[in-house]
């Protein structure tokens, strides 16, 4: 169970306060892992406007619990340093005005001793909040403690992508980690396809459900489906090196226009990371520079890649609610950071009596859907409500989870959303049709 959905704010006593602090603490520690292996020299790099330093990534969620806990709500509490406040706010513009995000790599001062000074300051004033908390603010405090701990786990994903993208750079191909797990060897077999009817499905969160969910999640509501396929499992390295071979990224036909200006204007030829060594694909990974598993789920792909591809293939990319409906009857169980591979694996072999493979885990899928309110939308209230809302135009959605999700973090209802354009994720896609 997640560090937060195994609680609920219904019930408040002395124990229960203290199971926030151990999932407070718990988090924390998995932020601090991530970082561990990195040299200072790492914990600054800003590789493009779309990445933040790691130093930067290790502020901002110390300052969010400053920002919407302490100093509302600790009543003793005194600021490490007020710059930290514009320095470290990402996009709340009605707290105050951001620092701007192309630039954080300008910041070499406060060092990342001074951060981590920061961090550790942070750390004793929530353990001094939850350990005698303000009776007539406890209720606040721990809703906003319920979005701070998942809102840390989104920077913990974004760090091993941002890090990735930091060390690709580097012609010496650095490895992050030379202790991951090995992917599994073995064949996938052919792609196979699962059918469902037409009919009226219910997607998105149960207000009635007291586990946690973000507030794009809300407002479970019936939508008619069209009868579909799907695929048992996502588009592997293989199958895309062969849309490549085919003159994929030559071809205009199987583009949409902004994907193909892109295409043209990037010089993309393949999936990010990917590189031509000798006649062999490599590409980077966080164990280093790696031929291209052909059985493993292709990652770093865009959109627009994965809708090309689809349409080569005749096929298309599903809409959300196809995909939540399928999920909805899958178990939630898959390769995540936990599982130590931090890279996409092949799937198991052999078909799923539980429906398609590879459904949490490995790699976030682009549907086909635009990121937009479910309805009956509602915002949080005050600064809060531009954790989601605000980009609600130009974004698509992408669906369960990847390689370095925390297992605890994800749900069948949730939804991630990049732009179209976006590569560094580790984002794939699986295929759909009509029946």
């Amino acid at each position: 169970m997640s560090p937060i959905q195994d609680l609920t704010i219904e019930t408040i006593d002395s124990i229960h306060t203290k199971e926030w602090l151990r999932a407070y603490q718990r988090v924390r520690a998995a932020t601090d892992a991530i970082c561990e292996p990195l040299h200072k020299e790492d914990y600054m790099v800003q590789s493009m406007p779309d990445v933040s330093p790691p130093k930067w990534h290790i502020a901002h969620v110390s300052w969010f619990f400053e920002a919407f806990i302490l100093k509302p709500f600790h009543p003793s509490y005194q600021t490490l340093d007020p710059a930290y406040d514009y320095l470290f706010n990402s996009y709340y513009e009605t707290h105050g005005t951001p620092f701007p995000r192309p630039e954080r790599g300008m910041i070499s001062r406060p060092t990342v001793d001074d951060v981590y000074r920061y961090r550790a300051h942070i750390n004793q004033a929530m353990e001094e909040l939850l350990n005698d908390p303000p009776q007539e603010h406890l209720q606040e405090i721990l809703h906003r403690l319920e979005l701070g701990l998942p809102h840390e786990q989104q920077h913990q994903e974004l760090l091993f992508m941002d890090i990735k993208h930091i060390l690709a750079q580097n012609p010496l191909c650095p490895v992050y980690r030379g202790d991951l797990v090995s992917a599994p060897a073995h064949e996938v077999g052919e792609l196979g396809w699962h059918a469902y009817p037409a009919g009226v499905r219910q997607i998105g969160h149960d207000a009635n459900d007291s586990s946690f969910a973000y507030d794009n999640e809300m407002g479970r509501h019936r939508q008619f489906i069209e009868a579909f396929q799907i695929a048992d499992r996502p588009v592997t390295n293989g199958e895309f090196l062969t849309f490549m071979q085919a003159g994929g990224y030559d071809k205009p036909d199987y583009w949409l226009s902004d994907g193909w200006a892109t295409v043209k204007a990037e010089g993309w030829k393949a999936p990010l990371y990917w590189v031509e060594r000798d006649g062999v694909w490599h590409h980077y990974t966080l164990s280093g520079l790696v031929p291209v598993d052909v059985n493993a789920p292709v990652c770093h792909v865009s959109f627009y890649e994965a809708d090309a591809y689809a349409q080569w293939a005749g096929a298309r990319l599903p809409t959300e609610a196809e995909w939540e409906a399928v999920a909805q009857h899958v178990p939630l169980h898959g390769n995540f950071v936990e599982q130590g591979h931090l890279q996409p694996v092949a799937a198991a072999p052999g078909g799923s009596s539980e429906g398609p493979r590879q459904m949490f885990g490995d790699v976030w899928e682009w549907t086909g859907s635009a990121y937009r309110p479910y309805p009956g939308f509602r915002k949080l209230p005050g600064s809060l409500g531009e954790y989601n809302g605000k980009f609600m135009s130009g974004q698509m959605v992408l669906r369960g989870g990847c390689c370095a999700t925390p297992e605890d973090h994800i749900r069948t209802t949730y939804r991630n959303f990049f732009p179209p354009h976006a590569r560094w994720a580790f984002s794939g896609f699986r295929l759909a049709k009509e029946s």
